[in-house]
């Protein structure tokens, strides 16, 4: 007879940044809650262990992008990919969540019944012979912190003539770690934050490198380092990490809005500055003014101006133009001139997917999540206790993973104290129009917005993309709003 599957209170998916942040939240503020993180690959880490290729780094400032409980000490506020696993492996040991985790458990569904109030999640186990075997865990809230892409396997358009080229093809999402590139012609296709990291890495032992965009991205430059926050981190690291941390969130806030608001006045801040940085010659018109507003799709940012100095350098270039197809030596484009290269890196995006692309099943009917509406952009309507980690789209990560934590556990407490155990948002509200759930043009959002689900026209689901106000309604709001049903 099969034993009985494991029971615990809350189930984490994904060892990841948000992972570790769901179980620090519910070790502190849900002392008495038994729970588990399933992770499917053999470290802790997601994205941050995913990605290994040249220059990885966080496109946001460590003050936004790290933990509201644990401050950022190292010295650059832009940090590098190995700088931030290390820190979130760190929040781990330190809190001993690590010893929560099961590696090498890749979840593949998970089925709720009403009548027994609880969810079964099947989870492919890695065994030491190199098979699998399917394992069930039972619990009573499910909590999703499996990112926003598939880790499997990045974007790629269909190039014509692709397997004709006699150089290598790379994805920045599977990175070879021996692959030599000194001395030699690399392209990168692409214009988004991967391509603007990636360009000025390999330009510094490559032969030249080019990245080769069908349409530019804004591209805003930063310090690295920020010398206020390592002044005040030398009176008080906690004080000065908080402050830094409102400082820059109320900027980046104040910068969005103005963006939405007056979007001429903010193209000609940001072409300015790249304008200062490449010198009046060069051709900013072509090659680094999008043909939409700023903040339509996310700014590129780039560190002390890395990606300028390599090409004002001449060690790196930057060619505007679509593809007609590879060569034996490199990329014809369509108006008929050749770039040879010896490496091409495919830096064209990711595939997103919703919960990890994981199955579920409500009392044995399938959920189609593309026609569910997000509740406080965490849970869906009539899928009872679920929560997802999703952060922002004009701000950090960890900003809106921090609140929905805090929220969860909030929920569970509210829950435990009154005897309930269910919740599921529920719309009864026949005024409520639905919309796409981001509102980015970006192509990798644009491929998947039909498969995501959407939001609703007002609150409880609107997703506004405003930190300040989700500290209010998620902090400190009515968890008992008449939307969710208890039971």
């Amino acid at each position: 007879m099969a034993a009985s599957p494991e029971h615990f209170d809350v189930l984490i998916v994904g060892a990841g940044l948000s992972g570790i942040g769901a179980g620090y939240h519910l070790q502190d503020k849900c002392p008495g809650k038994s729970y588990i993180i399933l992770e499917g690959r053999d470290c802790i880490g997601g994205t941050w262990d995913l990605f290994r290729y040249p220059g990885i780094r966080s496109d946001s400032d460590m003050f936004t992008l790290g933990y509201s409980f644990k401050p950022w000490t190292e010295p650059k506020a832009i940090a590098d990919g190995p700088n931030i696993l290390n820190y979130v492996r760190q929040t781990a040991a330190e809190n001993g969540i690590d010893k929560q985790i099961r590696f090498h458990h890749r979840v593949k569904r998970a089925s709720w019944s009403s009548p027994d109030a609880r969810w079964t999640v099947e989870a492919e186990r890695g065994t030491v012979v190199g098979g699998s075997e399917i394992v069930r865990f039972t619990c009573s809230f499910l909590f999703m912190c499996s990112g926003y892409y598939k880790y499997e396997e990045g974007y790629t358009p269909e190039f014509s003539g692709s397997a004709g080229f006699e150089g290598q093809i790379v994805h920045p999402q599977k990175w070879p770690e021996d692959l030599d590139y000194a001395g030699k012609r690399v392209v990168v296709i692409g214009s988004g934050a991967t391509a603007v990291t990636l360009v000025p890495e390999m330009a510094k032992t490559a032969g030249h490198v080019t990245m080769l965009q069908r349409s530019p991205t804004y591209v805003v430059a930063r310090p690295a380092e920020d010398v206020l926050a390592n002044k005040l981190r030398r009176v008080s690291a906690k004080l000065g990490y908080h402050l830094i941390r409102w400082r820059n969130v109320l900027l980046g806030m104040y910068f969005f809005q103005l963006s939405r608001r007056k979007p001429e006045r903010v193209k000609k801040l940001i072409l300015g500055g790249v304008r200062v940085a490449l010198g009046p010659d060069y051709d900013v018109a072509t090659h680094f003014t999008p043909r939409y507003n700023p903040w339509d799709q996310r700014l590129c940012l780039v560190p002390d101006g890395d990606l300028f100095k390599s090409i004002r350098e001449g060690r790196a270039s930057v060619v505007t133009n679509t593809i007609d197809t590879f060569t034996k030596n490199g990329i014809r484009l369509k108006e008929g001139s050749e770039l040879e290269a010896d490496i091409i890196v495919t830096a064209t995006g990711l595939v997103l997917q919703v919960l990890g692309g994981i199955d579920v099943s409500v009392d044995g009917r399938a959920v189609d999540f593309a026609k569910t509406l997000n509740y406080k952009g965490m849970m869906y309507s009539d899928v009872p206790n679920l929560a997802a980690a999703f952060g922002y789209t004009n701000a950090s990560w960890t900003l809106k993973c921090d609140l929905t934590c805090e929220y969860v556990c909030r929920l569970i407490n509210y829950m435990d104290k009154r005897g309930y155990r269910q919740c599921v948002p529920h719309n009864l509200d026949p005024a409520i129009t639905e919309r796409p759930s981001l509102d980015f043009s970006s192509g990798y959002v644009q491929r998947a917005i039909a498969k995501m689900p959407k939001q609703g026209s007002k609150r409880p689901w609107r997703l506004y993309q405003n930190y300040a106000l989700d500290i209010v309604t998620l902090r400190y709001g009515s968890i008992d709003d008449g939307v969710m049903r208890y039971s």
